[in-house]
């Protein structure tokens, strides 16, 4: 199977290309070009694989959520290049992609949500399949829900933000974190395979962002402070 996977729900463009069995992988830190270079670094890892965009069965995409910006530049750039060449897409939660890249069977994702919140989901892998604990949902970091059990890792750009915060909620039950680690393609690659194989794969039209928060502005005190979105 031949599957093209992309993020750009942070600050970094992550690509994974599926060919059979070999995975052609491109991650940067964009900044704030995702837009600019995301379409020429996918024609360079197609290249580099020798395929066309038409030798793929289909496209995996980072829904969020994340970046107001990012998420909509992947649910675009999915869009368009399933339209144009006929592909089903899959959309993966940033947060469940976290997880995924853990290499752990319990974890706490949470992503920095900017304006002084997370965005915050657990998940627990059994017999292969992951099970979502704790819903994605946007929480100030001393107050992000409680959860049973011992061992969960700490995954995402929240732990690196609001180690403090975050490390006093769980306290003991934690083994460890990995502010660090980001919801890169390979990942969702990873875990869009089931997805197709599943038949869950929609029509390009159907590819949207995940927000979780709503505003989609910031009110001028706001900028004046320097927050973000």
């Amino acid at each position: 199977m031949n599957i093209l996977a992309f993020d750009t729900s942070t600050e970094y463009l992550s690509l994974a290309l599926l060919k059979g069995d070999e995975t052609f992988r491109y991650d940067c830190n964009a900044g704030q070009t995702h837009s600019q270079i995301i379409l020429p670094q996918i024609q360079t890892l197609l290249d580099s694989a020798y395929l066309q965009l038409s030798d793929l069965q289909g496209i995996a995409f980072g829904a969020g959520p994340g970046s107001f910006t990012g998420v909509r530049i992947a649910a675009g750039v999915a869009q368009g290049l399933g339209f144009g060449a006929n592909l089903p897409v899959v959309s993966v939660c940033t947060l469940l992609a976290l997880a995924e890249a853990s290499g752990s069977d319990k974890v706490i994702a949470c992503l920095d949500a900017r304006m002084g919140e997370v965005y915050h989901a657990a998940y627990e892998k059994t017999n292969d399949a992951w099970q979502c604990i704790i819903e994605p949902g946007l929480y100030k970091p001393d107050a992000v829900p409680a959860i049973e059990g011992i061992n969960w890792v700490g995954a995402g750009s929240g732990w690196q933000t609001y180690a403090e915060q975050l490390s006093t909620a769980y306290a003991a039950q934690l083994q460890s974190t990995q502010p660090q680690l980001l919801p890169g393609a390979t990942a969702i690659l990873q875990l869009a395979l089931s997805k197709f194989a599943k038949g869950e794969a929609k029509p390009a039209s159907e590819a949207m962002p995940l927000y979780i928060r709503n505003r989609v502005a910031l009110k001028t005190a706001e900028r004046e402070q320097g927050l973000r979105l």
